[in-house]
């Protein structure tokens, strides 16, 4: 069984981590993206939190006007990153939860008890074209919240399955895949488009990408860390490949 490919979202956050750990220019995330589209990215992901911990407004604005792949923009919901986005228009914004004490982003967004709220946060991104996603749980209660509110799109958190992996809690990794598995399905009979993102490594990533109604994985932390060993484009590379055999059932 062949299914459509999967597109692959590459998370440039952590080379500015590293930049702004020294300060100064480098290494410039911006230099990072367009290698990861001359290496097969099919998108680019950053993520402007409020407190400017990684990427910075001129990251992104840099990004809007340099890439020619589509850049997602991952925010919290708040009036301050709705104008950023509305000014620059990308091409998909990524709704994410935010707390300034986390190290990344620990769970996905409660829509379902701001779904009034959230219909018309998003509402003005879909009036100026820029295609709406929900960073969420992989639970029925969220899935159906996003598909009621209008988000064409979801991002299933997917790092409970990615830390068990990576702990070798097996018994919890397969529950985990079981929860992404049927939520996946769900989602997809809503309408939904279904992406995954979060903690994906090489090992874990095949799992997910076997999934025939996910569209689209982000992925950025793992890819940076290996690029220290590999070198940024064949890290990327490495990843594209481990999703499409998994795909293509090799």
């Amino acid at each position: 069984m062949t299914h459509d490919k999967l597109r692959l979202g590459v998370n440039i956050d952590h080379v500015a981590t590293v930049r702004n750990a020294r300060g100064g220019d480098v290494p410039d995330p911006v230099r990072a993206a367009l290698i990861a589209e001359q290496a097969g990215a099919d998108g680019i992901t950053a993520h402007l939190r409020e407190d400017r911990r990684h990427i910075v407004d001129s990251d992104i604005e840099r990004l809007a006007t340099q890439l020619s792949i589509p850049l997602n923009f991952e925010m919290a919901a708040t009036d301050e990153m709705q104008a950023i986005a509305l000014r620059h228009k990308p091409h998909a914004v990524c709704l994410v939860p935010e707390k300034r004490e986390e190290k990344t982003t620990e769970g996905g967004l409660e829509v379902a008890q701001q779904d009034n709220k959230l219909a018309h946060y998003i509402k003005p991104f879909v009036d100026a074209g820029s295609r709406v996603s929900l960073f969420i749980a992989a639970n029925k209660r969220q899935v159906e919240a996003a598909a009621r509110i209008g988000a064409p799109v979801i991002e299933l958190h997917a790092g409970a399955y990615a830390d068990a992996w990576a702990e070798e809690r097996w018994d919890v990794r397969d529950s985990e895949l079981a929860k992404i598995t049927d939520m996946a399905a769900y989602a997809d009979e809503l309408g939904l488009e279904v992406h995954v993102g979060h903690g994906l490594t090489y090992d874990s990533v095949g799992p997910i990408a076997v999934l025939p109604q996910v569209k689209e994985l982000n992925i950025g932390h793992f890819i940076i860390g290996e690029a220290i060993f590999r070198g940024l484009a064949p890290a990327i590379q490495a990843m594209r490949r481990c999703m499409d055999e998994a795909r293509a059932g090799i």
